[in-house]
């Protein structure tokens, strides 16, 4: 009979390749993904010119620790890697939560924030001025950008809720492991 050189493929069971994979291919897809996100913002800053508004700028800030963490958890082996696909995907969710805020702002649920703009009348020329110098160059309710009636924020939190579920159940299924090949241990 022959064997072709792939034939441990066909042995080797999908389940037990994708789990053996995970140490390394989470942190890797986290620092891509989180990585391409950050470098898309700017691109369509320094490119596209879309200037961000501040809830765009605070949205950036989960993703930057993300790269940091999954960089950190690609050398990183046993409690200490799932420690930080854990912290990773806390720090999605937070960048999820940030643009479902946002969301809500550009639909118009509820206010932004104070550095959003500002509803506020002035009653005088100087407070006017004074009004419109403290005044964010982009607003945080206009959706500059839109692909499918989505916006950037809208994007962002979808990608980072079903990231941090994955670095979530990644990290779980590494701790399982550990935990088993411990206990399987003589």
């Amino acid at each position: 009979p022959s064997v072709s050189c792939f034939s441990w493929l066909a042995m080797a069971h999908p389940a037990s390749l994708f789990r053996h994979s995970l140490p390394w291919a989470m942190p890797l897809v986290l620092l891509l993904v989180a990585g391409g996100l950050l470098a898309g913002a700017f691109a369509f800053e320094i490119w596209g010119g879309l200037k961000p508004c501040t809830l765009c700028l605070y949205q950036r800030w989960p993703h930057g620790l993300v790269v940091i963490f999954a960089g950190l958890a690609l050398g990183a082996r046993g409690g200490a890697q799932t420690l930080l696909l854990v912290i990773s995907a806390i720090s999605l969710w937070t960048g999820a939560a940030i643009a479902g805020f946002h969301v809500g702002v550009e639909q118009g649920w509820w206010p932004g924030t104070a550095s959003c703009g500002t509803t506020e009348t002035p009653g005088d020329l100087k407070s006017l001025m004074a009004l419109l110098e403290a005044q964010p160059l982009t607003r945080c309710d206009e959706v500059p950008w839109s692909l499918f009636g989505l916006s950037m924020a809208a994007y962002n939190m979808v990608i980072s809720l079903i990231l941090g579920g994955a670095s979530w159940v990644a990290a779980g299924l590494i701790e399982k492991d550990r935990l088993s090949d411990a206990h399987a241990a003589p």
